[in-house]
């Protein structure tokens, strides 16, 4: 694999087209030389002495702040004998910072139920300046994360709680996403790129060309991803490519790349003051840029997609303390866990054994299967991840997961673009009005389709449309659609693993709706099995990572305990007979065909490695001869 990726060129020279970034609502900035830096959570200035930063470049801890073992010792200081008595445990919670791709929220658990006491979220814009093009403002993150700290907070007081309270706090974000800013100035160098955003594809045109048949898998055995939209080194490559800002920035050494957790977290620990620039694996694993097995950044795939090291966050684990936060409402606080959404949601669920699985519905959907300490190479188009790491010296677990573009989104469109609803909250009374879909088929690629099949030519289409179709039929066919796609999942696990999954544990804003969950046990033929309607195990997930940690330890791990959805939730067996689920699962694929091959695909201009052979290959006498008999035809066709 090595030896093949060295021989190959590497991606031809970026196109002529240039986009400038453009921030309407960011604040202009002045000379760092003569202004304080502002720091954009907490709105105080950075004080380079709100925390220490060790030789090896992590943070310390500061004077003021100690460990949460340390504010639970007794004041009379250490225990003289073993008779004694404990003291009592002084109740603690843990804080969780949730940048998802369409809230950020910030919520406190408590560390003795685990239960959600206080939280609070705000819905962030997203822009689409062009078709398949969807990003976000940074700095709208970090402001909404500090207006969600705050009223939590206000809540907490209200209730006769103190900050003082929350021992760590832990982040959980939206992966693939991608940040680059200045690392001087802390300026983001332009928008963040949404996990779904497509602008790229010319860009992974481009590296498809330079691989053997152009070969999508090829890079699977390196990094467990296949060359897609989806992840981060091609968005990086795009921003390369296409951004002069970027580019000078590189090239005079002061960019940072990150995804959403290393831009939060660079932040919030001082950011130009010296902010740790980090990452956790499980948000590394996302980029193509890690090797799956050392886990850590692969030469041979930095030098392929010609990515500078020195942008790079630092990988570590989901559970430990990064570092401590700098100022303001949280200050002293440590930081103790990194996850990315879907891997906290495994967690939440307590899928920690080898052969549970989870499904979390929301814009997009997103089913995870728990491998253990192996690592499966999916040969049916599933992807291969890191579920989590719990600790510096902890093994790594790992994951098949099938990515679905499409979910909650379709609901989406249909109230926003056909105006066939006013509220997503009428979906299932709405669907409930037709027995069936009237054997309506809708297949919702509007940027391709992701797992199992890869394939960016895709898009949506509406197939079985009669007189009599009408919009209950259409939106029970979108919430069809979202379980069709999870049995291609399902289908690819099971010829992967060898080993049918026996239930399927689900989560999310769209598993509140009942109906749903339903047809998703009725297509799919398994019991599905659904977390309490007020549990966001996505939350509760990073807060259980964020107390294992050393040094933090408010819990103990409990792998054995099932999940929140067999304790207190609500369980739906299939009403279907094999027959009848299978022929509506043959008509789904019969649409799916169908969606593939309508965009067209953009041919690049760049000098291929194909093209560069066939050219190469003429004979030098062949192309004189040519050329000389081209020129005495020119000369007849004149006279």
């Amino acid at each position: 694999m090595q030896s093949l990726l060295e021989e190959m060129p590497e991606p031809g020279p970026p196109p002529n087209e240039t986009i400038c970034p453009e921030f309407s609502d960011s604040p202009v900035l002045k000379d760092p030389s003569k202004t304080a830096l502002v720091h954009p959570v907490n709105d105080v200035p950075y004080s380079k002495n709100s925390f220490a930063v060790t030789d090896d470049g992590s943070s310390a801890k500061p004077t003021s702040a100690p460990l949460p073992s340390e504010r639970r010792r007794s004041s009379s200081g250490r225990r003289k004998s073993s008779t004694v008595p404990k003291p009592p445990v002084v109740p603690t919670m843990v804080g969780v910072i949730d940048a998802g791709s369409k809230t950020i929220k910030f919520a406190v658990f408590s560390s003795e139920t685990k239960e959600e006491l206080f939280k609070h979220q705000i819905d962030i814009d997203i822009r689409s300046p062009q078709e398949g093009w969807f990003e976000q403002d940074p700095l709208a993150i970090l402001n909404h994360i500090k207006s969600c700290i705050r009223n939590v907070i206000s809540k907490m007081t209200a209730a006769a709680k103190s900050v003082s309270d929350i021992v760590t706090i832990g982040i959980t974000n939206q992966r693939e996403t991608t940040i680059v800013w200045d690392k001087f100035t802390g300026e983001p160098l332009y928008n963040a790129l949404l996990w779904y955003d497509i602008r790229n594809d010319s860009t992974v045109d481009r590296i498809l060309a330079q691989l053997p048949d152009q070969n999508k898998e090829h890079l699977v055995p390196l990094c467990g991803l296949p060359v897609s939209t989806y992840f981060s080194a091609l968005k990086l490559l795009w921003l390369m490519d296409n951004v002069p800002a970027v580019r000078r920035a590189i090239q005079e050494e002061r960019c940072l790349f990150g995804t959403v957790d290393s831009w939060v977290l660079w932040n919030l620990t001082g950011g130009p003051s010296g902010g740790l620039h980090l990452t956790d694996v499980t948000n590394a694993s996302r980029t193509m840029l890690m090797n799956i097995d050392s886990l850590q950044w692969d030469d041979t795939l930095l030098r392929f997609f010609r990515i500078p090291r020195q942008v790079l966050p630092e990988i570590r684990s989901c559970s430990e303390i990064y570092g401590y936060i700098s100022t303001g409402l949280l200050e002293g606080l440590p930081i103790s866990s990194i996850i990315g959404n879907q891997h906290s949601a495994l967690i939440g669920q307590h899928c920690m054994k080898e052969g549970l699985a989870k499904n979390t519905y929301r814009g997009g959907c997103f089913l995870l299967y728990n491998t253990g300490y192996s690592r499966v190479f999916s040969t049916h188009g599933l992807i291969t991840t890191v579920s989590y790491k719990l600790g510096p010296k902890e093994p790594a677990v790992y994951a098949l997961e099938g990515s679905v573009a499409v979910a909650g989104n379709a609901i989406k469109w249909l109230r926003d673009n056909l105006n066939v609803l006013n509220d997503v909250s009428e979906t299932e009374s709405l669907a409930e009005e037709v027995m069936t879909t009237g054997d309506v088929y809708f297949v919702p690629a509007f940027n391709g389709l992701y797992a199992p099949y890869w394939r960016k030519d895709a898009r949506g289409i509406l197939c079985g449309l009669t007189q009599f179709t009408t919009k209950s039929h259409l939106i029970r066919a979108a919430l069809e659609a979202v379980c069709f796609q999870t049995r291609d999942v399902l289908e690819a696990m099971h010829k992967d693993c060898g080993v049918p999954l026996k239930k399927l544990r689900v989560d999310g804003r769209m598993t509140s709706n009942s109906l749903l969950l339903q047809l998703q046990a009725d297509i799919s033929g398994i019991p599905v099995v659904r977390a309490p309607h007020s549990a966001d195990v996505t939350t509760l997930g990073c807060a259980m990572t964020a107390g294992w940690a050393s040094g933090i330890d408010v819990w103990e791990k409990d792998f054995e305990t099932g999940s929140l959805g067999e304790t207190h939730g609500t369980t739906f067996s299939p009403r279907t007979d094999p027959e009848e689920r299978n022929l509506r699962y043959t008509k789904w694929k019969m649409a799916v065909q169908r969606s593939l091959g309508w965009a067209a695909t953009k041919r690049s201009v760049h000098m291929t490695e194909e093209r560069y052979r066939l050219i190469s290959s003429i004979p030098g006498t062949l192309y004189l001869f040519s050329s000389f008999g081209l020129v005495v035809v020119a000369d007849l066709l004149q006279r």
